[in-house]
């Protein structure tokens, strides 16, 4: 054999041999979404701070893991109105029920799957009755007044994308009477979904360290005394509480003066945090007494109107703790859209537009009238 040769053999024969012997590569991780003007606070500090830089070299803790030193993370999410459903159950070109129909359950909350799959706990206020039956829905004084409802398949766009509790404190669950009101708690808990209602806490626990989130309406500010009761009640069972009402007045960006005195009396009895929805628009939060308060949510997959105001926040809290003790609370907001088409295609998504996104931020904490 002619050596001249001899070295291409051998190449030849390397390529072909050490990739057999070689481990598998590892599947390339998936690159995250971008989260526009993310900004991390802790809850006694106004205004935000921006994340700090990354270290370079520094290895990436995972979310939640438990720590050398013993301490771990609870990543909680919050959203405001998620209403899966149309009016009294109707399809209609175009509205929620007809988007149902034609799509996946995935597809409703893609662009926030990977942001509620990261945390431990995704909360939402589902704002409708679920039920595969007919049923009559009940009178309403109000007007105009409103019926929504869907059947109990539409709990698989919340299981399917990083959703475990919901809560039921809210002004539709009723809609349709008690009996549509016990089809939406079968419908929610048979899926795997934990609930929370006026009665009913949610309680939430990592590595033995609970977190309450009291459910209730907040209609007036009298009602604030039956939230404080179960607030105390709630801290006998747990290590943080958290209040998620649902009341105020709709469509204003300011929050009525009788719901900020209930709002700050309910951390004056203990809450560690209090979070509003029903407006249907975002509201300010404020610092109070070193807790935080948020007035409104506003509305997330909302099938209740086609032009709703399009403008939300994921609310994120991450607890640190240690030796069962609480180390730190840190919140951040992850501006959003409601709808992503020219009208409501209910499909919320993070704002990728850095300015749109600040200015949500500037709203939310008083630096601008308006998110928009």
């Amino acid at each position: 054999m002619n050596l001249k040769y001899l070295p291409g053999l051998l190449a030849a024969l390397w390529v072909t041999i050490c990739p057999a012997m070689a481990p598998a590569a590892p599947a390339a991780p998936e690159t995250p979404p971008a989260k526009a003007a993310l900004l991390r606070q802790p809850l006694p500090q106004v205004p935000l701070e921006e994340l700090p830089p990354e270290v370079p070299g520094e290895p990436e803790a995972v979310p939640g893991e438990v720590e050398e030193d013993g301490s771990f993370t609870i990543i909680l999410s919050f959203t405001g109105d998620m209403l899966l459903a149309s009016g009294h159950g109707t399809r209609a070109a175009g509205n929620f029920l007809d988007y149902a129909a034609k799509q996946e359950p995935t597809y409703f909350l893609q662009n926030v799957k990977p942001i509620f799959d990261e945390d431990d706990f995704t909360v939402v206020n589902l704002e409708n009755v679920l039920t595969d039956r007919t049923l009559t829905p009940r009178e309403k004084t109000t007007d105009p007044a409103f019926w929504f409802r869907s059947g109990t398949k539409n709990t698989e766009i919340l299981t399917s994308s990083g959703v475990e509790a919901v809560s039921l404190a809210n002004n539709h669950t009723g809609d349709y009477g008690t009996g549509g009101y016990k089809d939406t708690v079968k419908a929610v808990t048979e899926a795997g979904l934990q609930y929370g209602d006026n009665t009913h806490p949610l309680y939430l626990e990592k590595n033995g360290f609970r977190v309450a989130v009291i459910c209730n309406g907040l209609w007036n500010e009298g009602q604030a005394s039956s939230i404080v009761s179960r607030l105390r009640a709630a801290e006998a069972e747990s290590d943080f509480q958290i209040v998620f009402y649902h009341g105020g007045k709709e469509g204003v960006h300011t929050p009525e003066a009788w719901k900020v005195r209930a709002s700050r009396r309910l951390v004056d009895a203990g809450a560690d945090l209090v979070l509003g929805n029903h407006p249907h628009v975002l509201q300010p939060r404020e610092i109070y007494k070193d807790k935080e308060i948020v007035y409104s949510l506003g509305n997330f997959c909302y099938g209740g109107s086609r032009y709703p105001k399009n403008r939300t926040v994921i609310y994120r809290l991450t607890l640190t703790v240690k030796d069962g003790t609480l180390v730190s609370a840190a919140s951040e907001l992850i501006p959003c859209y409601v709808y992503t088409g020219k009208a409501n295609n209910y499909c919320p998504a993070p704002i990728a537009d850095e300015t749109q996104a600040q200015r949500v931020l500037d709203f939310m904490d008083g630096r601008l009238k308006s998110p928009y």
